[in-house]
């Protein structure tokens, strides 16, 4: 029986009803819910410990307590009530502090008090400077977000940029690296951040120091300036401070002293100890250090990636007796993943690696941090200690230092406030592999080659290195390094030409002869054994030469300039350790000896060629002499006559005017040229035409094939 008002609908109003009303319930439900969210949040200014005590959502307690997080760290219970109260925050805490949810907690619940859904689009970004750090923070928001219905993606850089661009419009939040971000964000259609409500700034003093300045300065441009800023860093340096007064609005300063002073701590958990090593006993000391210590989980950084490739490839064929990983920036993204979630679920292992590893990175139950090479500086050394003693539990430190880093290395460490005991390295209980080692680069040319590289690029990080009152690079001993890694030479390195040069000037200014004028001074000495290394080195000048003497006229050769030349780089290392630099030790025993001497040629001699001149010397100046006594040659072809003529031979102009019949007769030449081109043009247009036609009927021939194969 239809009910009245509504013909042909049998009962239908009822069923309908509960659906709607149950969305309408829910709807006011969650209403009163965010509003008196938004009340609690506001009016809280208790200090608590405890996540489950701070105004949350329910959906963000419960992925909190799936995750098993439940007491807050320091930066946390200070942070988070600021966040979520859209303040800016420029945050500051020792590594392993809980950073990441200090910025995750406040993007899911700003998020969830806007109401925001899948139509909304993007509504928070976080920027970090690595790849594994992205990585990283996008499992622990997949960790606590799981109640949310937020979408969240992960974009950087050695994925498929194509199967990114599909999807980024419909994200709401996005863990990402500054490069990849821009380049979606110069290319990708539909990608809009008009709405963007947060941005998180993670390990933002690394992001700078790896270039990423403009990147960040044009980033800045592409998002809105009505959004919320969070900013957060193991230390603050200048130039963190100068980001933050162009990214944060009146920003609120946590874990810092004083507004714009650095301050940098290392975890209270964290025992740290430095012992100095010469580098050529680094690698023994590893080695020994590696045996000694089989049961536990260990970070050793250097330098360099091929120094980490050596070192990995070489301990593996040694077999030390523990997993042995290495991770740095010229591995492949999906090598890199690998080797990060292997080093965290392993329980004993030693990662080789980069300064890639020491922002961020969570890795956990570290028990040593090594440092096989000096730190960059003093904010590198915190970040690298950082890899162990996190959140509460304990750790331990080891910086090995060269003789000559040891007092500005410990000068630079101080001034941070970190003061570290000196240990010293038995060398009873160091197990030497400099044998073993020489073994493989004999057996291997591929061991051989990456221990060559190794060498040079460790040379060049200190060269590059801007603290000089650490890193001295002329104080190295190359000769030995090259032998602890198994070389046997040093292989050439051209880019320390220049910082010699500069050093035999500043020596040649400092050393003075008897009369007061500059003197030289050799400086290949056993002291010096890196002058070995360069690919041109040096001599001395001449015992009979002056500096005063008249320039000889005549034809100067390039053994006048040879002789002559005052730097010292033509002779090579073998003949430079032959050579007597001692002029005045005239004793008899000479054996296998060479005094230099002027060799003065005769002008005649260099005018004639000289009976030592190759026969390819001889037959290039004969020609240049031909050259300026009779002229370039020239080349003839005959004409029918068997008149000779020029090979690019003109025409007489006037002659060709008057037989052509004067300006008429050009002007009908130039028709006729004219209608000589068109009619090649038309004919090649015509077979151009019909290659076209063919080459579209095999198009199609060939598509019907498919469609034909397919159906089939």
């Amino acid at each position: 029986m239809a009910q009245a008002g509504f013909p042909g609908l049998k009962g239908s109003r009822k069923g309908e009803d509960g659906p709607k009303r149950f969305k309408m319930f829910k709807k006011s439900e969650t209403k009163q819910k965010i509003e008196s969210l938004d009340k609690e949040v506001m009016l809280y200014v208790h200090d608590v410990k405890h996540f489950s005590d701070l105004p949350l959502s329910q959906q963000t307690k419960k992925g909190l307590k799936k995750a098993f997080f439940a007491e807050m760290t320091d930066i946390q219970a200070k942070s988070i009530p600021i966040s979520l109260k859209g303040h800016d925050v420029l945050g500051a805490a020792q590594t392993g502090s809980g950073k990441t949810l200090a910025f995750l907690i406040p993007i899911l619940e700003i998020l969830y008090r806007h109401k925001w859904g899948p139509t909304d689009g993007l509504g928070a970004v976080v920027i970090s400077p690595t790849r594994e750090l992205a990585v990283q923070i996008f499992d622990v928001l997949h960790s606590i977000g799981g109640y949310h219905t937020f979408s969240a993606g992960l974009v950087i850089g050695g994925k498929n940029l194509k199967d990114e661009s599909d999807r980024i419009s419909r994200m709401n939040i996005l863990i990402a690296t500054p490069g990849r971000l821009l380049q979606h964000l110069d290319q990708t259609v539909g990608f809009d951040t008009d709405n963007l409500q947060m941005l998180v700034l993670d390990e933002a003093d690394r992001i700078l120091d790896m270039g990423f300045s403009r990147t960040l300065s044009a980033l800045l441009g592409h998002l809105p300036k009505s959004r919320q800023t969070l900013l957060f860093s193991a230390t603050q340096t200048q130039s963190v401070n100068d980001l933050a007064r162009l990214s944060l609005k009146d920003p609120v300063y946590i874990g810092i002293q004083e507004a714009g002073l650095s301050f940098t701590v290392t975890p209270e958990n964290l025992e740290q100890y430095y012992a100095v090593c010469d580098l050529d006993k680094k690698l023994d000391t590893l080695w020994s250090f590696i045996k000694s210590h089989l049961q536990a989980k260990i970070i050793v950084f250097m330098s360099s990636c091929k120094q980490v490739r050596f070192v990995f490839e070489t301990f593996c064929k040694l077999h030390p007796g523990i997993p042995l990983l290495h991770l740095h920036g010229k591995q492949k993204q999906s090598a890199r993943l690998n080797m990060f979630s292997k080093f965290t679920t392993s329980k004993h292992a030693v990662l080789f690696a980069t300064d890639i590893a020491a922002r961020g990175l969570d890795f956990p139950a570290v028990d040593w941090v090594v440092q096989l090479d000096a730190p960059e500086d003093a904010e590198t050394y915190i970040h690298r200690v950082g890899r162990t003693a996190r959140y509460e539990s304990r750790g331990k430190a080891l910086l090995l230092l060269m003789p000559s880093e040891e007092e500005g290395m410990m000068t630079a460490l101080e001034t941070k406030a970190i003061n570290i005991p000196k240990i010293k390295i038995r060398a009873s209980k160091t197990q030497s592999i400099q044998n073993q080692l020489q073994k493989l680069c004999f057996q291997d040319p591929e061991i051989k080659y990456l221990g060559q590289r190794a060498f040079v690029s460790y040379l060049r990080s200190v060269h590059l290195h801007k603290d000089k009152s650490v890193f001295k690079l002329t104080q190295l001993p190359a000769e030995r390094f090259a032998e602890s890694l198994g070389l046997h030479g040093i292989p050439k390195i051209k880019f320390l030409k220049r910082e010699l040069a500069k050093e035999n000037i500043l020596v040649q200014q400092s050393v003075t002869d008897g009369n007061g004028h500059p003197g030289t001074r050799l400086r290949n000495t056993p002291k010096d054994d890196l002058k070995a290394g360069v690919s041109e080195d040096g001599g001395s000048s001449s015992d009979g030469s002056s500096e005063d003497e008249e320039p000889t006229t005549g034809v100067r050769t390039k053994y006048d300039r040879m002789f002559e030349r005052k730097n010292q780089s033509v002779l090579s290392e073998h003949y430079n350790k032959l050579i007597d630099h001692d002029s005045d030790n005239n004793g008899e025993d000479d054996f296998i000896t060479l005094k230099r001497a002027d060799h003065d040629l005769d002008e005649s001699v260099h005018q004639a060629g000289g009976n030592d001149s190759s026969k390819r010397k001889l037959k290039m100046g004969k020609a240049k002499r031909t050259i300026l006594t009779g002229g370039l040659p020239q080349k003839f072809v005959f004409d029918d006559e068997g008149k000779p003529h020029q090979m690019y031979e003109l025409e007489d102009g006037d002659q060709w005017f008057k037989e052509k019949g004067g300006l008429d007769g050009i002007q009908e030449e130039g028709q006729k040229f004219a209608q000589g081109e068109r009619a090649k043009m038309k004919d090649a247009d015509v077979i151009d035409k019909q290659e076209a036609r063919e080459k579209k009927r095999e198009k199609k021939r060939k598509r019907k094939e498919k469609e034909h194969v397919v159906c089939s």
